[in-house]
């Protein structure tokens, strides 16, 4: 027996081997915040005052990803707005964010670029509407 196969089993009675994992994958979230399934307008502007519409597909109180309809190299910071409803009134979370990583393989479909965005500034208001909007999907998810 190899000692890598051997390290997995366990000996009970003579001749009868178990294995001692119960089966299963085990996975370590290692996030500072919890990520919330979303899909909110994004509008983002890099340098210029040319704004462009993006989706945002989650967020967490620490950054977000996201679909842009172009390609943006890794460090960039982005002028940001989350548009979202609360009741019959738009809301907008403004801010900074840097991009700190990038999947530049678009879909087909779409033409969309994926990428992930670390928060770096909100606009006077901003985290405390993201966080009761986090607030509010984590309260619906455990419904």
């Amino acid at each position: 027996m190899s000692p890598r196969k051997h390290s997995t089993m366990v000996r009970r009675k003579k001749g009868e081997v178990r294995s001692k994992s119960k089966g299963g994958i085990f996975i370590v979230e290692r996030r500072k915040h919890p990520r919330f399934t979303i899909e909110l307008p994004l509008d983002y502007a890099i340098e210029s005052v040319d704004r462009h519409g993006g989706i945002a597909a989650n967020a967490s109180q620490s950054g977000l990803l996201v679909y842009l309809p172009e390609a943006i190299v890794v460090g960039t910071l982005l002028r940001i707005d989350i548009l979202f409803a609360k009741g019959s009134e738009l809301n907008t979370i403004g801010g900074t964010a840097k991009v700190v990583w990038s999947d530049l393989a678009p879909k087909e479909i779409w033409g969309e670029y994926r990428y992930g965005l670390e928060f770096q500034a909100f606009h006077e208001g901003g985290f405390q509407k993201l966080r009761k909007l986090l607030k509010g999907l984590g309260e619906t998810r455990h419904r």
